[in-house]
């Protein structure tokens, strides 16, 4: 009887879903750090960087807004 390491495939699936795992679990504390961030009020609102990204290659082009913004 063979063994799973012997059927083609089988590796390449498990190295795949070990790397599945980690961009899940990375993707979990990029979530948890979005949310702290929010809930500390550390946000730029969509309104600040509009206003930012319209002063581009104007006479009076704006510096990038800041959190609080």
């Amino acid at each position: 009887m063979e063994d799973d390491s012997d059927i083609p495939g089988v590796e390449d699936q498990a190295v795949e879903f070990d790397l599945l795992d980690e961009l899940d679990q990375e993707d979990e504390r990029a979530i948890a750090e979005a949310e702290a961030d929010i809930a500390a009020g550390r946000v730029i609102s969509n309104e600040a960087v509009m206003r930012w990204v319209r002063s581009w290659g104007t006479e009076n082009e704006l510096p990038p807004p800041e959190c609080g913004e």
